[in-house]
C-alpha cells in the first residue's frame, strides 16, 4: 500500500520529478536522466499504471486521494498529499486535474522486434511538436493501428504534454525509435513492409486508390510514412518511398489557396483509410 506524505515545502528535495513541468528542456534533461516521465490527470494516471508502467510516486491534492484509492493501495510508492498552491508552486503551472504521477520508463523494443507482429504502422519523421505527437498517437491507437516508428529527432511521446494530449493513448500502442535516420526505412523494408509517403502533392496517387488494388496485389505489410509539421517528409525518404501517396483536396478549396491539412488531421484520415 502507498505511504501518504503531507508536504507544504516546494523546494522539498523528495519532488524533484515534478519541478517546472512546462520547462522542456530542463524536462528533457531530467527526464532522460532518471529514466521518468510524468502521467497527469486520473484517467492519464490509471492507464500508465494499468498498462504497466512502476509508479516512482505521486504528487496530488488531498480530494483526489479517494478517487485514485483503488490505484494507491496496489502500489508502494509514496504519495506526496499537498495544498493545490504548493503543487502549483512545485509544478509551475496550476493543476487543474489535480494529480500527478512520476512513472517509470520501459526500455524501448528495437525497430525489428516491434515490426515482428506488425501489418499496419505509421513512421514519422521529425515531428517536433509533442502536441501532435500525443494526437497522432491517439488516432493510431483508436483507429487500430499496429505500431508507431519514430525518426530519431521525433518529440517524445512520454513526454507530459504528449501523454495529456493523447488521454494516455501512448500506452495503449506499442512504438520504437530509430537509431539512424539515414537508413532507418531500410529496417521496414527489409521486414516486408510496402513504404507508402504521405505528401500534400496533388499529382500523388490518392491514398484510397492506393490501398485499394485487388487481394492479389495488395500489400500484407504497409508502413505510412508522414513528414515534420513544417517542410513534411524529407527528399530522402520521399525518394526511398515505394509510392508517394496524397489525400485529394476539394478542387473549390484549392482555388482559394486551402491545399492541404495539418499533420493530425491528416494523420487521422489516413489511419482510417490505412485500417479501413
Amino acid at each position: 500500500m502507498a505511504r501518504f506524505v503531507t508536504v507544504s515545502d516546494p523546494a522539498d528535495p523528495r519532488l524533484a520529478d515534478y519541478v517546472r513541468l512546462r520547462d522542456v528542456n530542463l524536462r528533457k534533461s531530467l527526464e532522460a536522466e532518471h529514466g521518468l516521465f510524468v502521467a497527469e490527470g486520473e484517467k492519464v494516471i490509471r492507464r500508465a499504471v494499468g498498462t504497466g508502467y512502476p509508479a516512482r510516486s505521486f504528487l496530488m491534492a488531498r480530494r483526489w486521494v479517494e478517487p485514485l484509492a483503488d490505484v494507491l493501495e496496489r502500489t508502494d510508492a509514496p504519495v506526496y498529499v499537498a495544498d493545490d498552491a504548493t503543487v502549483e508552486a512545485i509544478a509551475g503551472f496550476p493543476v487543474h486535474r489535480g494529480a500527478l504521477a512520476s512513472m517509470q520508463r520501459l526500455p524501448l523494443p528495437a525497430v525489428e522486434d516491434l515490426l515482428a507482429g506488425a501489418r499496419r504502422v505509421l513512421v514519422l519523421e521529425d515531428l517536433v511538436d509533442h502536441a501532435n505527437v500525443g494526437s497522432i498517437f491517439r488516432c493510431a491507437a483508436a483507429l487500430g493501428v499496429d505500431a508507431v516508428v519514430l525518426s530519431p529527432r521525433c518529440a517524445d511521446p512520454l513526454y507530459r504534454r504528449s501523454v495529456k494530449v493523447s488521454m494516455g493513448a501512448v500506452f495503449a500502442i506499442p512504438y520504437a525509435r530509430m537509431t539512424s535516420w539515414h537508413d532507418g526505412l531500410s529496417v521496414l523494408r527489409a521486414a516486408g513492409f510496402t513504404l507508402l509517403a504521405l505528401t500534400p502533392d496533388q499529382s500523388a496517387v490518392p491514398l484510397d486508390k492506393a490501398l485499394a488494388t485487388g487481394p492479389e496485389h495488395r500489400a500484407d505489410r504497409v508502413a505510412l510514412m508522414l513528414g515534420s509539421e513544417g517542410d513534411g517528409l524529407s527528399s530522402r525518404w520521399l525518394d526511398e518511398a515505394d509510392q508517394p501517396v496524397c489525400i485529394p483536396m476539394s478542387a473549390a478549396a484549392m482555388d482559394n489557396g486551402v491545399d492541404s491539412l495539418n499533420v493530425v488531421a491528416a494523420a487521422a484520415i489516413a489511419c482510417h483509410a490505412l485500417m479501413r
